[in-house]
């Protein structure tokens, strides 16, 4: 299964900000507040957007868990009243766009729609239809059965999830027993055959690791994707991998690489990227790993990598000319918005995008190292007020560190207006 891009598409935060290549603001920014709605023509409007943009991670840096953050709505409210294009890039994930999307709207107390909004699985839906409808997928993670639903309106048609198994055979992981009433609320039954399986996608955080690591390792030592079944080809010597995931297996998928994120413990607790470290783990212990020539073949994407943000990249310019045009959605769908295909004219719209993070091996290593390939030149700001921890040195370097978003995005306009791009 393949998956291509489209081809268009509280603490005080007044903390001096610590900066790095040489940004610091000669003066301090003041900006003038326009009111939150104003009447404009259709050109006059045109003519306000910018040619800059910001792409906002949401966990940490607008929201701390359920939890909006203190000045999260001044700074998405002051860039929408000065038409100045951003998206939301976020890691997390586990429900469909439009639900994340009202209830962002809600906490935030800001107008948000699914063409401003990438969230980890968001690029699922761009697998082709002939994937969708064709092949069984195995759903991984988020609440209840929350992720079937999401896959469906994807297009996904023959979903499966762990519940649907260990709630037809609980010997599957006999370890789980005490979770069992809770999977079978969710369960659907399963075919009778039950089909193979092409794909493992892990969409969010797995809940129940133990069930979830026994049915995807007892997958990709399967034969063809057949659950119940063992490969003669493992541990083969004369093959790539000595044999391993050789014989047909399910491609594996994983949205998020987080290991860490900010919930409302006061530590970062494990991600995503938790339960692939443990996979990763179990595989070597059951295969020899990497000392014995084997490694887990898998496909992550999520921030850092270079194809969420090529991604993030293409629906902002689409979001940026959807703009311009003052069309915002208005002959679109919500599910159509999400996987939505915009003239390549939109190259045109933006020149430069401020990353706003606060995980800077997620957030600034991928915004730090994308390269554009439609010159679009990427800058980063480092918030402290999720994962990194104010006054450590941070792996990856931001162009500046500040307190919170709203001093993020004081510092973007101040650095715009000294280079001409900003004149309000």
């Amino acid at each position: 299964m393949s998956l291509t891009l489209p081809t268009q598409f509280s603490r005080s935060a007044r903390l001096a900000p610590r900066y790095y290549h040489d940004v610091r603001p000669r003066t301090r920014l003041t900006i003038s507040a326009f009111p939150a709605r104003c009447l404009q023509t259709s050109t006059d409007q045109e003519r306000s957007i910018t040619r800059f943009a910001f792409a906002f991670d949401i966990d940490g840096v607008l929201v701390r868990s359920s939890d909006a953050l203190p000045r999260a709505h001044k700074a998405l409210s002051h860039l929408q009243s000065h038409h100045v294009p951003f998206i939301l890039l976020t890691n997390g994930g586990g429900k469909h766009e439009t639900q994340r999307v009202h209830d962002l709207s809600e906490k935030l107390g800001v107008s948000l729609d699914v063409e401003m909004f990438v969230q980890s699985h968001t690029p699922f839906a761009n697998f082709s239809p002939e994937e969708k409808e064709d092949k069984t997928v195995l759903v991984v993670g988020g609440d209840g059965d929350n992720c079937r639903h999401v896959a469906h309106r994807y297009g996904f048609k023959n979903v499966i999830m762990p519940c649907d198994i260990f709630a037809a055979d609980p010997t599957v992981m006999p370890f789980s027993s005490a979770q069992l009433s809770v999977h079978k609320r969710h369960a659907q039954p399963l075919l009778d055959p039950l089909p193979p399986i092409s794909t493992i996608l892990v969409f969010n955080d797995p809940r129940d690791w133990a069930l979830d690591l026994q049915l995807i390792t007892d997958l990709l030592l399967s034969k063809g994707g057949q659950l119940g079944t063992l490969s003669t080809l493992n541990n083969n010597t004369d093959l790539p991998n000595r044999g391993y995931q050789q014989d047909g297996q399910p491609q594996l998928w994983f949205s998020n690489p987080d290991l860490l994120w900010a919930a409302k413990h006061p530590l970062p607790r494990f991600g995503q990227g938790g339960f692939r470290e443990a996979l990763e783990g179990v595989w070597a212990a059951i295969t020899g790993g990497p000392q014995n020539g084997v490694s887990l073949q898998k496909r992550v994407i999520g921030k850092p990598y270079r194809f969420t943000y090529e991604f993030a990249e293409k629906k902002l310019l689409s979001h940026s000319r959807g703009m311009k045009r003052s069309t915002l959605l208005g002959t679109k769908s919500e599910d159509d918005a999400i996987s939505s295909n915009e003239d390549s004219d939109s190259i045109k719209t933006l020149d430069r995008v401020y990353m706003v993070g606060d995980n800077p091996e997620s957030d600034i290593k991928g915004g730090n190292e994308y390269r554009s390939p439609m010159g679009v030149k990427w800058r980063t700001a480092l918030v402290e007020t999720g994962v990194y921890v104010a006054g450590s040195e941070p792996k990856y370097k931001p162009s500046v560190i500040v307190g919170d978003v709203w001093d993020a995005v004081q510092w973007a306009l101040e650095e715009e207006r000294k280079g001409g791009g900003w004149q309000q």
